[in-house]
């Protein structure tokens, strides 16, 4: 792999504070974050329950705004980008994995992992349909492609909503407790798949997790604390 540090990063918070609140009550959750993410980086996101992880995600992810502190995507400054500018930068660069995977039921797997790159491109096109089908191959559902969600496994879920994530091929992961729903033998499985992913194309990976046996596993990890990092 060449030298990470050589790149723009794929991240870079400086000072983001983010507070809840109006009519002079207000409770500051994240004060003053600063975290840079070089590309390729394979990192653990921990913390105790209320320690800001989600919030500092979904700024990550670009559905929140910080209320102060500046945010940069690949060089780029996001506090000054409109609602449509910031919709179609989280749609290029970033993939998203929850804990429960929010697959559409009445969709296939295949249909499923099709849907971001049809709302990319405004319809259906057999390109679509062979980048869907490749990636199912990729994270092992070849012969599950026309399967509903109903009749997959839980691991199996969560291997349609990596694909989907995959899907636009965003240079960022950004995955919320992805193993959190799953038995011990399906979560190392996901994790396995999620770290082999991140090798073999240099996606960079930010992975919240509370398991500190899952987290150690990664090449960086960081941790929150009452809505600071400490590590």
């Amino acid at each position: 792999m060449s030298d990470l540090s050589s790149h723009v990063p794929i991240l870079q918070l400086t000072d983001v504070r983010k507070q809840y609140g109006n009519e002079g009550i207000t409770t500051e959750v994240l004060h003053g974050i600063g975290l840079t993410m070089q590309p390729g980086e394979f990192t653990a996101l921990i913390g105790p329950s209320g320690s800001g992880k989600s919030t500092l995600l979904n700024i990550i992810g670009l559905l929140e705004s910080p209320t102060s502190g500046s945010l940069l995507m690949q060089g780029r400054e996001t506090g000054t980008m409109s609602e449509a500018e910031l919709t179609q930068l989280r749609g290029k660069n970033i993939g998203f994995v929850f804990q429960f995977h929010h697959l559409i039921p009445a969709f296939t797997a295949l249909e499923n992992v099709m849907l971001p790159l049809m709302l990319a491109e405004g319809r259906p096109t057999p390109g679509q349909r062979e980048r869907a089908v490749w990636l199912l191959t990729r994270v092992g559902l070849a012969d599950r492609v026309d399967f509903k969600p109903g009749r997959l496994s839980g691991g199996q879920q969560q291997r349609v909503a990596i694909a989907r994530a995959l899907a636009v091929n965003p240079p960022l992961i950004l995955a919320d407790e992805p193993t959190g729903n799953l038995d011990t033998g399906a979560a190392d499985e996901i994790f396995k798949l999620l770290h082999e992913i991140n090798q073999e194309s240099g996606t960079t990976f930010l992975i919240v997790t509370h398991d500190p046996r899952l987290a150690q596993r990664c090449s960086r990890v960081v941790e929150l604390v009452d809505g600071r990092l400490v590590a």
